[in-house]
């Protein structure tokens, strides 16, 4: 019933990451990098959140108008624009508007402001991906062209050689290669083009983190998902790779449809949501 109740939610996340964000925004508003640290006092009949931050000097600037041609050239401060979609507007995760730090996607709803974490999503999209595809016909492999000889930890080699019928499943067949050593022969389709080398060495990583495989119902399914989830980051998006505005959109539709897309496989948010009532609370609109 639990697992069920889960799957229902969908791609909807915790709200105590937008509530740590709200709350941080305020801490700066009140002139303190601490939230539970008083304010600072006022002039009489200043309210509270126009008091200037801490750090930031008063001072004349120049109008907007002297900013005409302005070129960032700093890639941490450019903004990719979207043109919004009218109907994706309407949508759980809104339209995606601009990649920040070719990290963060910022998305527009109709009831405010979404942030993605755009590694984060994807790496559990490919992980449900990859589950649902070892559920249904079983996850596509790929024989390699040129056998890759991975070179480990004689500890870590023997415990990939003892997991291979596992790893097989996963669609990672390895075959002993003397003292330390495992050959490659096939990979997951999905995961074949990537870094086979460190891919291989975070599988050893994760099977001596999740322990041997009991006997107890089901444990094997939670170490082949364990397995799976540290697969998965070898075929997500990175932190630093930048986006077109179609594939933003695109990653934001995906997560509307797939289940716990609010968590990554590490079990952090994908994405906080911040309302446009509380933003206007942060500017004293409300």
């Amino acid at each position: 019933g639990l697992k069920g109740a889960l799957a229902e939610a969908g791609h909807r996340a915790t709200t105590t990451g937008g509530a740590r964000t709200l709350e941080a925004f305020r801490a700066v508003f009140a002139g303190t990098g601490n939230p539970n640290a008083p304010m600072r006092p006022n002039l009489p009949g200043t309210p509270a959140w126009a008091t200037p931050a801490a750090g930031f000097e008063a001072r004349p600037q120049p109008g907007f108008a002297g900013f005409a041609g302005f070129n960032v050239s700093s890639a941490d401060a450019r903004a990719h624009v979207a043109e919004p979609s009218p109907d994706a507007l309407d949508r759980p995760l809104g339209a995606a508007r601009a990649q920040l730090h070719e990290t963060y996607i910022v998305a527009q709803t109709r009831e405010g402001v979404v942030i993605v974490d755009q590694h984060a999503a994807h790496e559990r999209l490919v992980y449900e991906r990859l589950k649902a595809e070892r559920a249904k016909n079983g996850i596509a492999r790929q024989p390699l062209l040129l056998p890759e000889v991975v070179e480990l930890d004689p500890v870590d080699a023997d415990r990939l050689n003892a997991a291979s019928e596992e790893l097989d499943m996963l669609g990672l067949r390895l075959e002993p290669f003397g003292p330390g050593a495992v050959l490659v022969r096939e990979a997951p389709q999905q995961l074949a083009g990537g870094n086979l080398q460190k891919l291989v060495r975070d599988v050893a990583d994760a099977l001596a983190e999740h322990g041997q495989m009991g006997s107890t119902p089901g444990s094997l399914e939670r170490r082949l998902d364990h397995v799976l989830a540290t697969m998965a980051c070898h075929n997500s998006v990175r932190a630093g790779r930048r986006l077109r505005p179609e594939e933003m959109d695109a990653l934001l539709r995906e997560m509307e449809v797939t289940p716990n897309s609010g968590q990554c496989n590490h079990g952090r948010p994908t994405y906080v949501e911040l309302k446009l009532s509380d933003i206007e609370k942060l500017f004293g609109r409300r």
